[in-house]
């Protein structure tokens, strides 16, 4: 590993532990652990049916915000056009289930499930429409995948929590795949 990707991995683990600490959440990061350090427990079912086309919908989950966002076919598409322009792109880097680790960073590509908070400070970002997430404090931007862009301070994409699905339009979260 060379030092640059060091660096941004003492930079994601502190951001990622300065965050649990700021919302009292049980997430226990460690530099070797970091991989599999998404959050997990305390399941709880959400009805898919719910949420329309495009829009996002903020649950609480284990005091963290969690956001659910049902993705266009459009927006699954423009995903791949940002990657030169991206931190991670491929998310080696990142907090999330393995099952995740594709562009899409989701179990299924229509459905976005990740942790609502920057990766820089803790901050909450506000969707930007197609454009994606962007946080207001310091101007961190990431995709609809909750990919970061290389501009703005944020260190990480955003953190994906554990869940699967019980039935096709029903989610667990907490849970593994």
């Amino acid at each position: 590993m060379n030092q640059t990707s060091n660096k941004q991995r003492r930079r994601m683990v502190l951001a990622a532990g300065a965050t649990a600490l700021t919302c009292g959440a049980s997430v226990v990061l460690t530099r070797s652990c970091a991989q599999q350090a998404y959050p997990h427990g305390s399941p709880l079912a959400f009805d898919l049916g719910q949420l329309p086309s495009g829009k996002l919908l903020t649950l609480e989950w284990q005091g963290l915000p969690v956001w659910l966002l049902r993705r266009t076919a459009a927006e699954i598409g423009a995903l791949a056009a940002l990657e030169a322009v991206l931190t991670d792109p491929d998310s080696n880097d990142s907090l999330q289930p393995s099952a995740c680790r594709n562009r899409h960073r989701s179990l299924r590509p229509e459905i976005f499930v990740a942790i609502g908070l920057c990766t820089h400070q803790g901050c909450a970002p506000a969707l930007r429409g197609s454009d994606g997430f962007l946080c207001p404090c310091h101007a961190s931007r990431y995709d609809l995948a909750g990919r970061v862009f290389k501009v703005g301070p944020a260190p990480a994409n955003l953190v994906i929590p554990a869940y699967r699905y019980e039935a096709q339009e029903r989610l667990v979260l907490g849970e593994e795949a």
